[in-house]
């Protein structure tokens, strides 16, 4: 039996007094695409950033490829990692985030190449040659010297996807990669997710692009004021709901 990719165990996350995750349990599988969906508020992004320890739970057990987020077991107790090595297990998780987060002083090969240089000490050559490769399996092989002010937000979230790529990961997380595009350039996005699940990436997205969940994904999970209402493949879910929460969010959406 292989090990999950992302293990969560009755995970919990609270800000003050508001708890947001409320024991959320599911496994997503090595090679397997999971779409969150959900109201916003559900949760759904909160979880994302946990998996990577942007967020601590407060908690249950969250791990990746078999080991424990952000926390070593010593006994029975947990023990939070330096920040050292939580960075260096972050660097094998990939993160799109809904802004692009590009840094406007440097280039889309500039964006591509920086993290490898830095964080993986990886030849400025060999990075270079990596990143034209990436943006060109993107559609963006003629943009390598466009600042990101010269990009379209399509174009910029793909370069955002091409740097995350750059450092190899094991896991690609995708926090509503498409609500802050223009409805003509969603599509350009997606068809790059879309050839990323093809060729086995792991990746759970959190999306309200149904259409794509349906087509796509492997498993999709339905969040609702930080619990997992109902999951399943996603003929069963988004065609015959079995929760009348599921029903009325996607009659809205839909």
């Amino acid at each position: 039996m292989s090990v999950a990719m992302v293990n969560a165990e009755a995970v919990r996350k609270r800000f003050g007094r508001l708890e947001v995750l409320k024991g959320i349990t599911l496994e997503v599988q090595p090679g397997e695409v999971m779409c969150l969906l959900g109201p916003s508020g559900s949760g759904k992004s909160t979880f994302l950033r946990c998996i990577n320890h942007l967020e601590k739970i407060h908690s249950g057990r969250l791990s990746v490829d078999g080991e424990l987020v952000g926390y070593r077991q010593m006994g029975d107790r947990l023990h939070e990692l330096r920040e050292s090595e939580i960075a260096r297990k972050r660097a094998e998780i990939g993160m799109v985030f809904q802004n692009f987060n590009l840094f406007p002083h440097m280039t889309a090969l500039e964006n591509v190449t920086c993290a490898p240089i830095r964080v993986k000490k990886v030849a400025r050559e060999q990075a270079r040659e990596r990143a034209r490769v990436l943006l060109g399996s993107v559609g963006l092989a003629d943009k390598i010297d466009a600042y990101p002010a010269q990009l379209s937000g399509g174009q910029q979230q793909r370069v955002a996807i091409a740097r995350a790529l750059a450092m190899e990961p094991k896991l690609m997380l995708f926090d509503e990669p498409t609500s802050a595009l223009d409805p003509e350039l969603v599509g350009e996005v997606l068809g790059v997710m879309k050839q990323l699940a093809g060729d086995g990436m792991t990746m759970i997205v959190v999306t309200h692009e149904i259409g794509f969940a349906r087509e796509v994904a492997d498993t999709v999970v339905f969040m609702d004021a930080g619990v997992v209402v109902e999951s399943g493949k996603p003929a069963d879910v988004l065609s015959e709901p079995r929760h009348e929460r599921t029903r009325a969010f996607l009659s809205n959406v839909l």
